[in-house]
């Protein structure tokens, strides 16, 4: 029982609160003021009476408090919105003089775009002063999204349900298991964490929803110390001890972040996401029910973009998450098995994960989590997604269960991730791929041998595999994921050069286009070039996919220029896509019998051409199998 001193003081401190509100309302000239108040004010506080009054107003002291911020907020928007006194006096009384009409016509016009060309002001920013345009735009730079929109916007803002019709039908069983719900974040704007935690408490059920655990990887803003722990007070006087926090004391990475995470789960499910998402209703029950019937699987849901600009929500179609060579994330074709089922609330097999998931806690640690001897970032998914797939698990996208990810344009905390992307991917290549992995070796261009490239200790990773008696990664490409293809009759690799100059290298040239060019020599894959024992030299990226062709070397037979063709189709018509070569020779068409070689066109610039053979020769960077040496060697 709530005694009447306690009741008498929330009861008083209710009335103040309401007659604040009436006066603001009334004293507002601008429908600004009144929507975010009406947005602050706790639902239905009007239709309450008796008992339910005084459970109700035993929240509004945490109510006030968000109140006078949004009053806040309120009053700084009014200033920039509403004219000043003289202003709407000059506007009510236009027989003043002329002179002082312009003076405020000039004051009030807004700029034109002062960062025309910045993605930020493609799409928004159209009305904003200098400093905001100002304030804006290094909030961009900054985060790598529009954290000055983010923090006009509400915490509890609505999005749209893009779920398909036939999933509002279905239903699921009670009870379901427990949540842990793990945000994992560094740097991150505070309104965006914000938004993220208040979307999962108003659209998971809270029967369900045990613990929302925050793991900072050791951020440098100063709003995510005192301010974000003044906020997690705040939800927790109202939800009492749904949120924790945990901070590293040094940036470990995403791994580690989510490790953490999951180790101070509590729940029967863990699911762990970026803290730049909004749920989507009703997002959580699917991936509980198949949890329940199944603990080995683990879980995706699907996503859709919030747009770093405007952050309007688009919808994205359904489809799988694979990967290339080079363990880049990417998303593939739904399978046709999944297609004939004819049930788009069915669950869908998947290759890979893109990262954010839910699995079975105790499962996920019977695999080993997530592996922590990744760093930063990239490759940490594939990496857990073979060793799920490998060792006796599976992995599903549930179309019912749909997330909206803030894709940041760029990534400010790394400005340079090639170097740790590469290291990951060789980790991964070397845990898993058992004789494949020379493929990532190969999209990297990174020697198969003294790569001198440290991957760290994969002593206790390779001690689970065994332990766990897990498959070969021969049969997860024959049974999970056969588009991607293995090749081993590449001999050499790399960069390609002439002998009359080695400052520039055979590139691709320009996409989309067919015409290789020479090109001033860099690390990048469009000068990558693989020569096989069969002939074929493909230029560019390595794709290496059953259903996409690499792009071969050809000789049309008419012209004096080489062209990159789809290995297949010119071979379906007849041109010459084979090559006799040894490092540090002519290379010579087996058809047509003329030399690849360069000249230099009327600019200057070195051109590859199609001609009778002289004296030129290639070399290639990286051999394979003692190609290219000497017997003896």
């Amino acid at each position: 029982m709530m005694s009447r001193r306690k009741i008498s003081k929330v009861l008083c401190i209710g009335l103040s609160l309401l007659v604040a509100f009436n006066l603001l309302l009334v004293f507002s000239t601008k429908g600004t003021l009144q929507k975010l108040l009406l947005a602050s004010i706790p639902k239905g506080l009007h239709r309450l009476n008796g008992g339910a009054v005084i459970q109700r107003l035993s929240h509004l002291e945490v109510d006030l408090q968000q109140l006078r911020e949004s009053m806040k907020r309120a009053m700084k928007q009014q200033e920039e919105a509403i004219p000043t006194l003289q202003s709407v006096n000059d506007e009510e009384y236009p027989r003043q003089p002329a002179a002082k009409a312009k003076a405020h016509e000039a004051k009030n016009k807004a700029p034109g775009k002062l960062f025309p060309h910045s993605p930020l002001f493609r799409q928004w920013g159209e009305g904003l002063s200098k400093a905001q345009q100002l304030k804006a735009q290094d909030l961009f730079e900054k985060f790598g999204y529009n954290v000055y929109l983010s923090d006009q916007l509400p915490h509890n803002r609505s999005i749209p349900d893009t779920r398909d019709s036939r999933c509002l039908q279905k239903t699921y069983p009670s009870p379901l298991p427990s949540l842990s719900v793990v945000l994992i974040f560094v740097n991150e704007a505070l309104s965006i964490i914000q938004r993220a935690i208040t979307s999962i408490i108003n659209r998971t059920p809270s029967q369900l929803l045990k613990e929302i655990i925050l793991v900072d990887d050791f951020s440098s803003n100063r709003e995510l110390k005192e301010y974000l722990d003044e906020r997690i007070k705040l939800y927790n006087q109202k939800y009492p001890g749904l949120l924790k926090i945990i901070r590293h004391t040094k940036r470990k990475g995403l791994s580690q972040a989510r490790n953490t995470g999951w180790e101070a789960a509590t729940a029967d499910v863990v699911a762990i996401l970026d803290a730049h998402v909004e749920v989507n209703v009703g997002w959580a029950e699917p991936i509980l029910a198949r949890i329940q019937e199944d603990r080995t699987v683990i879980i995706s849901p699907v996503f859709d973009n919030i747009r770093f600009d405007t952050f309007v929500l688009e919808k994205y179609g359904l489809a799988v998450d694979g990967f290339n060579w080079e363990l880049w994330c990417r998303y593939d074709a739904l399978p046709q098995a999944w297609l004939d089922l004819h049930d788009t609330t069915a669950p869908v097999k998947s290759p890979s994960i893109m990262g954010i998931l839910a699995a079975n806690r105790l499962f996920l640690g019977e695999i080993g989590a997530l592996d922590g001897g990744m760093l930063v970032y990239g490759g940490e998914n594939v990496e857990l997604s073979l060793r799920v797939w490998q060792c006796g698990g599976k992995i599903e996208i549930l179309p019912c269960s749909r997330v909206a990810h803030l894709e940041r344009h760029h990534k400010p905390y790394a400005l340079d991730l090639i170097p740790i992307l590469k290291r990951n991917a060789l980790r991964v290549a070397e845990l898993w791929m058992d004789e494949h992995k020379h493929m990532v070796y190969l999209a990297w261009n990174i020697p198969v041998q003294n790569s001198g490239i440290d991957y760290g200790d994969i002593s206790s990773k390779m001690a689970l595999r065994e332990k766990l008696k897990c498959r070969s990664f021969d049969w997860y490409l024959k049974n999970v994921y056969p588009i991607l293809k293995p090749i081993h009759s590449i001999v050499g690799y790399g960069q390609m050069k002439n002998s009359l100059d080695q400052s520039v290298c055979l590139d691709q040239g320009p996409i989309p286009g067919n015409t290789p060019i020479m090109h001033q020599c860099h690390t990048f894959n469009p000068q990558n070039v693989y020569y096989h024992l069969t002939g074929e030299f493909y230029l560019g990226p390595l794709i290496a996919e059953a259903r996409t062709d690499d792009r071969c070397l050809t000789d049309r037979g008419d012209g004096d220029r080489p062209t990159l063709e789809a290995c297949s189709i010119a071979a379906q018509n007849g041109w010459h896509i084979y090559w006799d070569f040894t490092q540090g020779s002519a290379v010579i068409n087996r058809g047509t019998k003329r030399c690849l070689e360069v000249k230099k066109d009327p600019s200057g610039t070195f051109v590859p051409v199609l001609r009778t053979c002289t004296s030129q020769a290639w070399k290639i960077q990286h051999t394979l199998k003692n190609w290219g040496l000497p017997p003896s060697q």
